[in-house]
């Protein structure tokens, strides 16, 4: 699969691996996919974060993440079915962390490294990636794109897909962004049709 990933793509993933080395992360995150992609500079995925304004609320980006990791990796809409039943998902982050300090529900907070220093990919990192191929395959191309990976990110559920959709980044204000706005109208095939 990695052979069709373009040169911005092997960059996202290089970039993601290097940002979860610098801040000790046992692991690649969908997270740090994300947060490299929009460290890249030029092509059609740049052009839609800038457009969808992601790259200047980076900052406000950084902060859900966090926010979503102090509640043990759960999304505001988890957290929000949740307070539907009667239970706040804050009430008890702040007991649990009074007890046991800031924090303690993140996940990945060990130390866990593999004897020869790489950094392993989470399920939810290895399943962006192979979306990524599909979103390609889906759209006819050839190739695997910071495009391709944007979107997995977009359509794949969990807490990068609900902050992202948090900033307006939806798979389909995305597929705008990326290819217009037709581009949903026939489900994201115009680009294949189209050339």
């Amino acid at each position: 699969m990695f052979e069709r990933f373009t040169r911005g793509a092997r960059a996202t993933v290089k970039g993601a691996v290097t940002r979860a080395e610098h801040i000790g992360a046992d692991s690649v995150t969908e997270e740090h996919l994300l947060l490299a992609l929009l460290e890249q500079e030029g092509g059609r995925a740049a052009s839609a974060v800038t457009a969808l304004g992601l790259r200047d609320r980076r900052a406000s980006l950084e902060a859900s993440f966090a926010e979503a990791r102090r509640r043990g990796g759960l999304t505001k809409a988890d957290a929000d079915a949740l307070a539907g039943i009667g239970i706040d998902v804050g009430a008890i982050v702040s007991r649990v962390e009074t007890a046991h300090g800031e924090g303690a529900l993140a996940a990945g907070r060990g130390s866990r490294r593999w004897w020869s220093g790489h950094r392993a990919f989470t399920p939810g990192a290895k399943a962006v990636l192979e979306k990524s191929l599909r979103v390609a395959l889906e759209r006819g191309d050839r190739f695997i794109g910071e495009e391709h990976l944007l979107l997995a990110l977009t359509a794949m559920p969990g807490v990068v897909a609900d902050v992202l959709a948090e900033h307006g980044a939806t798979c389909a204000t995305v597929q705008r962004a990326l290819y217009g706005p037709d581009a949903d109208a026939d489900g994201g095939q115009g680009h294949a049709k189209a050339g």
